[in-house]
């Protein structure tokens, strides 16, 4: 599915071009404040480290295989570098109905030393939309965190590394997951609430193992937007997935938790794009999901799915910005409007809501009130569910203003404003 090309061009939308250009302008300004560069090589450069082995060990966590993985502006070979030496893994994971999977990332162990108490502590850190291709993973952009590859075409974009830069230089272990089927064989689940959290957790695990750490060391998550909801998703899956993890606190930003809420909120906005991610990967475990996406897209819809499948985000901006779901279906309604007619994947849909088990640690949890991409109210939504449970919830909200809406201006500004925050909030749950 992943190497079909589809056109879209009947469905395009058409907006000013003005318009564009502004949405572009706002994402140049979050990848210039996340210190990223333009690099020419093509994230493929990695070669076969993504095929796994005929067969792996099981057990959660396992570290099948690793390999060096400079980072930017290293000198490869040279150890002692800053601010990290870091390691591409390969470890097992689990699907959603609970059968081993080889997942990839990469662990980075700090080069200056953990101050505070007790044992260093890791972070795990989820990505935010970043795409569905292979060519996306995050642990193919860490020597050059932008990589175009002029072939597909395709812009890979990795942007953890406020997250992973500011923990690293507090002495904080860093492992960023690239999530199941992302890089490695199969299609990447995106806002799929088990195995995202799964992914976190038995990122964990194997970052524990491949550093020779303590099993008891500290463990925290953290993540904005699709790596909020990985993050809140791991918080919640902890207690009875992964009980061996001494989780400590989870930095969880806008994170997209019910998603019967958010995809009607990113239709027509500049990644109108990432609910083909979203359908993409319901349809890839839930047989129903497939037999009604089959049946309710039109030949415009199925080929924007297909092309979707092989994008990154920079991608789906410029092939899918500001258009409608609605060009999708046979019947001229938006997906969330077709969804609402069949109980049976509405109750896909209700799986994936985060909230239903409680963090066994505190978490920080962050909602722009004017989020023009992931609404408020379901962020608030979750704080209280877990606060009903007696989880202990920090809630911040961000009170921006509503700024270009449907440009992803006011998901991306909350995010700038409560990263400190949100980070601080960690350090000091580990120094507990």
């Amino acid at each position: 599915m992943r190497q079909t090309r589809g056109k879209f061009s009947r469905a395009r939308m058409r907006r000013p071009s003005s318009v564009l250009r502004l949405a572009a302008l706002a994402t140049s300004a979050v990848l210039a404040g996340a210190g990223l560069t333009m690099a020419a090589p093509a994230a493929s450069a990695a070669g076969d480290f993504y095929t796994p082995p005929a067969s792996f060990a099981s057990d959660p966590g396992s570290v099948i295989k690793s390999e060096p993985s400079p980072l930017l502006l290293q000198i490869p070979g040279v150890a002692g570098q800053w601010p990290g030496t870091a390691k591409r893994i390969m470890y097992t994971s689990s699907y959603q109905d609970g059968k081993p999977v080889a997942t990839t990332g990469t662990v980075i162990e700090p080069t200056a030393p953990w101050r505070g108490k007790g044992q260093r502590p890791t972070v795990v850190v989820g990505p935010g939309t970043i795409g569905q291709g292979d060519q996306c993973a995050a642990s193919k952009l860490m020597a050059f965190p932008m990589s175009v590859d002029l072939t597909k075409p395709s812009v890979a974009v990795n942007y953890t590394a406020p997250e992973m830069y500011h923990m690293l230089t507090h002495g904080v272990r860093v492992f960023v997951t690239d999530y199941i089927g992302m890089g490695t064989p199969g299609i990447h689940t995106y806002v799929n609430r088990r195995e995202t959290g799964y992914a976190m957790l038995d990122g964990a695990r194997a970052a524990l193992r491949a550093s020779g750490a303590a099993t008891d060391s500290p463990v925290g998550f953290a993540g904005y937007s699709q790596g909020g909801g990985a993050a809140a998703s791991a918080a919640e899956l902890a207690e009875t997935y992964a009980p061996d993890l001494n989780v400590r606190a989870t930095y969880a930003g806008a994170p997209p938790a019910d998603l019967s809420k958010v995809i009607g909120a990113i239709d027509g906005t500049t990644i109108a794009g990432a609910i083909g991610f979203a359908i993409n990967g319901l349809t890839a475990r839930y047989p129903v999901v497939s037999k009604v996406v089959s049946e309710e897209t039109n030949p415009s819809g199925r080929a924007a799915l297909r092309k979707i499948s092989g994008q990154c985000i920079g991608d789906i901006i410029l092939s899918f910005a500001f258009q409608n779901t609605k060009n999708w279906t046979r019947t001229g309604e938006p997906l969330g409007s077709v969804i609402n007619r069949y109980p049976e994947v509405e109750k896909v849909v209700a799986e994936q809501r985060i909230g239903h088990l409680k963090p066994n640690a505190p978490v920080f949890l962050e909602g722009g009130l004017n989020d023009d991409v992931i609404p408020y109210g379901q962020v608030s939504q979750l704080a209280q569910d877990w606060r009903a449970q007696g989880a202990d919830v920090r809630f911040v909200t961000n009170p921006t203003p509503p700024i270009l809406t449907k440009t992803i201006v006011n998901h991306v500004v909350p995010m700038l404003a409560t990263f400190l925050p949100g980070m601080d909030f960690m350090l000091t749950e580990f120094n507990r």
